[in-house]
């Protein structure tokens, strides 16, 4: 059984007067223990309403979904179930609720009425892993956007959950901080075997996913691998590709087929390569 599994969800906010907006239509979604998913689509296609429903934050209208057997439709499995799903948001200052890193980092774990002994553990195992340690005494408002981040992963660390979802966590970080919520996630995923789920409008972030999801409007319209090598699966939903792999594309339609690199880098290499010089 897949560790999340979303079995034909539609899912519709009120808008008073008995009026609703669908934002979800029939979704079929699994993730897998340790997968490293993308979740990719514009403005309004759905990706955190998503998110909300993976931890029971919001319930079906139709259908259901489960987290390691268990429905989030039932209140008894919710305070399992986000133990075992943690979510990460797009502006860190909303979930900073202390005034000192560390002690933001045991919010979590002191709510789950653990031992003093245990939580120090957690603590310094969280911040140890998103490399914030040496700040664990600072103010989380005196620190960049992207250390920010890290101690909100941190927070989310903390819990221990076997999936993390980060929806739209580095929306709001410049270039460098960006790379460093990536480099972060990346390692979680690969080094520690958490299950992960990047809900990004970065297609750079989602090129570095085992597997990409692709919403439009509501309905899943694409899933799968190898998707960077079907450029229409993006256009098709609204979405840009990275300018490497567009013009990866027209020059494979040229007569050049470079694959499709995915940074500047890749992309000279392929070229060099390619045109038969020294990489």
């Amino acid at each position: 059984m897949p560790f999340l599994q979303f079995s034909n969800v539609d899912y519709s906010y009120p808008t008073g007067d008995k009026d609703f907006i669908q934002a979800l239509y029939s979704v079929d979604l699994t993730v897998e223990r340790g997968e490293f998913v993308a979740l990719v689509g514009t403005n309004g296609s759905g990706k955190s309403t998503l998110a909300r429903l993976a931890n029971g934050l919001y319930v079906p209208d139709r259908g259901f979904v489960t987290v390691d057997g268990q429905s989030t439709g039932e209140k008894g499995n919710l305070y399992d179930i986000r133990k075992k799903i943690g979510v990460v948001f797009q502006n860190p200052d909303n979930q900073t609720v202390t005034t000192v890193v560390e002690d933001d980092v045991a919010f979590g774990p002191e709510n789950l009425g653990l031992a003093p002994a245990e939580i120090r553990e957690r603590v310094d195992w969280a911040l140890e892993c998103v490399g914030m340690s040496e700040y664990a005494k600072s103010n989380p408002a005196r620190l960049s956007g992207g250390q920010k981040q890290r101690v909100a992963i941190a927070g989310v660390l903390a819990l221990k959950p076997e999936l993390m979802i980060l929806d739209e966590a580095t929306g709001m970080l410049d270039p460098e901080g960006r790379a460093e919520v990536m480099k972060v996630v990346t390692r979680l995923n690969r080094d520690e075997g958490m299950a992960v789920i990047m809900i990004t409008h970065f297609m750079e972030e989602a090129a570095q996913a085992d597997r990409i999801v692709i919403l439009k409007n509501g309905r899943v319209t694409a899933d799968g691998r190898e998707l960077f090598s079907q450029p229409h699966a993006f256009t098709d939903a609204g979405l840009e590709l990275p300018l490497t792999v567009r013009l990866g594309v027209k020059l494979k339609a040229a007569g050049l087929d470079l694959g499709l690199p995915l940074d500047a880098d890749a992309f000279v290499a392929a070229a060099v390569k390619a045109l038969g010089g020294d990489e």
